[in-house]
């Protein structure tokens, strides 16, 4: 068995390589209490509470949060969302429409204080990857950070919003209005509890407990919009949407003790991965557990311990479905089909007869002629790693087959060259070590003032799909000199530098002081989030669930070829959890249950936000563009993701004329039908005065058949 969190990749300084850079232009002022060289997370889902104006969104699931500083209800705000207020366009009458929303601005609770003003403030402490502290302070300036103060403890899932009150007399607003609110019994001693009917007909529970010393808090409606507490109050406050009324004892049973932060530890045997998200609970109350609510495909692989905390609570997450409650410290999920056998060639090579390695041979001897520099030597981290990795592939096809071992080496030896630009971080743009957020980032945004410059990689933007090519490179020139030339010294040479950029993106362990802990992928959601510091109404996005995958294969075979069975297993654990949420919430077969019925023909989700779904990609509309890019890089382990039903059905709905299509996405979208008839995807590489300009920039035809090869196109 292999533990997985347990220890860092390194704790060393990164190389020196890498000029430190101290002025970041976004700041990281509201968070407090964290030294300034601890780590803080770029790509979490609570990144707008510390963003920009700090007023949009936190979606902890199933509620959404945001903070008002409008003078009248400064505070906290909670929102949550059911399928009939989703918004479709932009014409919902289509089948499928382009995109579906949750709207936003909903205030059905507010917790405030009558001590805010515009004086007030939000700072953030103690961030995770899964939790964060918000407080919301009266005057700093003249209170301090200790007193006058709201904190709330935000974690993904939890199942009550919960107002830790210091000193201040309590106001709970709704914009939605209060139709009713009856004081009832409360569930224990210490707590009080009231029933609150809002005017859209939904029913939410509001529980107090006061700390010792504290009198009970006495609630009095000011109109139908605001109730206010009758003095200070210090202890805390609860609110949960009840969402169904013969269910209000289950959330009784849990309220008094709320989650303050989540950790992740996991490990793999074999082909099964074992993972668990332990939250912490503070306080007391009748079940003896907390309520936490999980998404589909938590619910799924739930072991038999967790699912025994199962409940009938139910609320929909605005692009996830409908998540359900359960009565849990810990969850565990369990992964039983890793892909560990999967490693350089799709099948594992199977079907590689003397046909598939001729038509390999010739390819590659044409397309090794393209010069490996100038492709990969571009002002972009993006497109320079895709160049070095549709090279690597060649080289990696020649290789294995020893189709002609003197040309893999020559391309070998030229791929290295090329790829000892960025091991040297001597690129157009090199890469800079930033201690405001502690992360490798490009140094375009220094150099050229604009965030958005490749893609917003100085902004943390698709750190997992920028340098998962490089790390893939890195994997396959190592495995290549092992092949060919029977040594490590490029490997060793060069390990320093690819574990840098796999700790940039997935260190596994907080004592990599260097690094925060999985700055893209969230082990609670599933999937990567590819947003990093910008602001955005909608949440955190990812547009490529294919890039994301592929970052977690890269890491797979770099820790096979450096022998870190850690970070292999990790990568694996990784590519299964992933094979089961992208195939519920980014790649819609027919038999759907997450998204909109009206939605669903689209069968991917394009780009998926916290908040929103759009069939669309950020540069164009196209349906190849908008499909293909959920299937770029193409690999061994895009069968394992993307399964033959699934690529038959998208090929249906989208592709049974391509004739309109001529450039570089024809190539991708053939590649891609050898995961469900590799025949024709043969046929379609192989076939006489095949036209070059099918074959995208980071993708070569030397891959393309070694891929519909291996899979049996050419039998």
């Amino acid at each position: 068995m292999t533990s997985l969190f347990s220890a860092p990749i390194s704790t060393d300084a990164p190389l020196a390589m890498f000029p430190r850079r101290d002025n970041h232009p976004v700041s990281r002022a509201a968070i407090v209490g964290v030294a300034d060289a601890t780590p803080v997370q770029t790509n979490k889902w609570y990144s707008n509470l510390f963003l920009g104006t700090q007023t949009q969104g936190a979606w902890s699931l199933p509620y959404m949060l945001y903070v008002s500083k409008d003078v009248a209800n400064w505070g906290l705000c909670i929102s949550h969302t059911e399928a009939n207020q989703l918004g479709a366009g932009p014409d919902a009458s289509k089948n499928p429409f382009q995109y579906y929303i949750s709207p936003l601005g909903i205030r059905s609770f507010t917790f405030s204080a009558t001590e805010f003003s515009d004086a007030s403030s939000i700072t953030l402490g103690s961030p995770t990857a899964h939790s964060v502290d918000l407080n919301l302070h009266a005057n700093r300036g003249q209170y301090g950070d200790a007193t006058k103060k709201i904190q709330f403890p935000l974690v993904q899932g939890m199942g009550f919003v919960t107002a830790r009150y210091t000193d201040l007399v309590p106001v709970l607003g709704s914009g939605v209005l209060f139709r009713t609110v009856t004081a009832v019994t409360a569930p224990r001693d210490g707590l009080q509890k009231w029933r609150v009917l809002l005017e859209d007909g939904k029913t939410w529970l509001l529980y107090a407990c006061p700390a010792a010393g504290t009198a009970s808090l006495s609630l009095s409606l000011s109109g139908n919009s605001k109730l206010v507490g009758s003095a200070s109050f210090t202890g805390f406050i609860q609110v949960a949407k009840l969402s169904d009324t013969s269910l209000e004892s289950v959330i009784d049973s849990a309220a008094g003790a709320f989650p303050t932060t989540t950790t992740l530890s996991g490990s793999v045997s074999g082909t099964t991965g074992t993972y668990s998200l332990s939250h912490t609970r503070f306080g007391t109350n009748n079940a003896g557990k907390l309520l936490m609510y999980a998404l589909k495909h938590h619910q799924t692989s739930f072991d038999a311990a967790t699912n025994t905390g199962k409940t009938n609570l139910l609320l929909l997450a605005p692009t996830k479905g409908l998540m359900r409650g359960y009565l849990a410290d810990t969850w565990t999920m369990v992964e039983p089909d890793l892909p560990t056998a999967t490693t350089w060639l799709p099948n594992n090579g199977a079907n590689m007869s003397a046909a598939v390695i001729a038509q390999i041979k010739a390819a590659a001897t044409t397309e090794l002629q393209q010069d490996m520099q100038a492709q990969s030597n571009l002002d972009s981290m993006y497109f320079s790693g895709k160049a070095l990795a549709k090279f690597a592939q060649i080289v990696l096809a020649l290789s294995i087959t020893q189709a002609d071992p003197a040309l893999a080496r020559s391309g070998l030896t030229r791929l290295q060259e090329a790829t000892g630009r960025f091991t040297s971080n001597v690129q157009q743009y090199p890469l800079v070590y930033d201690r405001t957020w502690r992360g490798l980032v490009s140094d375009a945004l220094y150099k050229t003032g604009d965030p958005g410059y490749d893609f917003g990689n100085s902004y943390y933007n698709d750190h997992h799909f920028h340098y998962g090519y490089f790390i893939y490179t890195a994997a396959v020139i190592g495995y290549c000199e092992r092949i060919l030339n029977n040594n490590a010294n490029w490997i060793n040479a060069n390990k320093p530098w690819v574990n840098s950029l796999v700790r940039d993106v997935a260190n596994p362990h907080v004592s990599d002081k260097y690094f925060p802990v999985s700055r893209s992928f969230d082990y609670f959601h599933g999937h990567s989030w590819a947003k990093g510091l910008f602001e955005s109404a909608d949440g955190k996005d990812e547009e490529s669930s294919s890039e994301d995958y592929n970052f977690a294969y890269s890491m797979k075979l770099w820790g096979m070829m450096i022998g870190n069975a850690a970070m292999e297993a990790r990568g694996n654990l990784m590519l299964g959890i992933m094979k089961r949420s992208m195939n519920e919430y980014m790649l819609m077969s027919s038999g759907n249950t997450i998204h909109p019925a009206g939605f669903i023909k689209n069968k991917v989700t394009g780009i998926l936000f916290e908040n929103k779904v759009d069939h669309a990609t950020y540069f164009g509309l196209n349906p190849e563009y908008i499909q293909g890019i959920h299937m770029i890089p193409l690999s061994p382990v895009s069968p394992y993701i993307r399964s033959a039903a699934f690529c038959q059905e998208e090929w249906n709905q989208w592709f049974s004329n391509t004739s309109n299509i001529n450039d570089g996405w024809k190539g991708i979208l053939y590649a891609n039908v050898a995961l469900f008839n590799p025949r024709a995807s043969w046929q379609f590489f192989t076939q006489g005065g095949f036209n070059a300009a099918w074959i995208d920039g980071g993708a070569s035809r030397t891959w393309y058949l070694a891929f519909a090869g291996c899979l049996g196109g050419a039998q």
